[in-house]
């Protein structure tokens, strides 16, 4: 900082991109403060440097179970709650539950409170273009998929 009377208290061009630095550093460990939280209470694990096809691979693995999809399918065009959809899979609640805090955690369903009871939804109906483009793509490659050993190895 020069001392003159005009330039008192004014920065300098290295002190100004300090700080910049300084701020962005600071932005950036808040940030990271907030996915590595979100990390430790994550229901998974990722690599120790994630890349894109790792994280794409996993949000795939989310539809690759075949309740999962069927939620999916139920929520995509009408709210139901966790006993709603318990009693249409025929499957325990509690498992019912596990299954939507997981697409809700993963970004694929979000949540509506009324009263006691909560209600599910797809969260973008790009969802539903995923799944539906899927089901499109299956019908090229039914028997192939249905043979397909390796996937169920994995």
């Amino acid at each position: 900082m020069t001392h003159g009377g005009d330039d008192h208290g004014a920065l300098t061009t290295a002190q100004r991109e300090c700080h910049n630095i300084r701020a962005l550093y600071q932005q950036d460990l808040y940030i990271l403060g907030r996915v590595g939280a979100a990390l430790l209470e994550a229901p998974f694990r990722l690599p120790a440097k994630p890349v894109e096809s790792d994280l794409l691979a996993k949000y795939f693995r989310v539809l690759g179970d075949p309740i999962r999809l069927r939620i999916l399918d139920l929520v995509a065009n009408h709210e139901r709650s966790v006993s709603e959809l318990a009693g249409l899979l025929g499957e325990p609640q509690p498992k019912v539950s596990n299954h939507l805090a997981c697409l809700r955690w993963c970004g694929f369903v979000v949540t509506r409170r009324e009263h006691r009871a909560v209600y599910y939804r797809l969260a973008d109906e790009r969802v539903a273009a995923v799944i539906a483009l899927g089901r499109a793509l299956l019908r090229d490659n039914e028997e192939h998929v249905a043979a397909c050993r390796r996937v169920d190895e994995s």
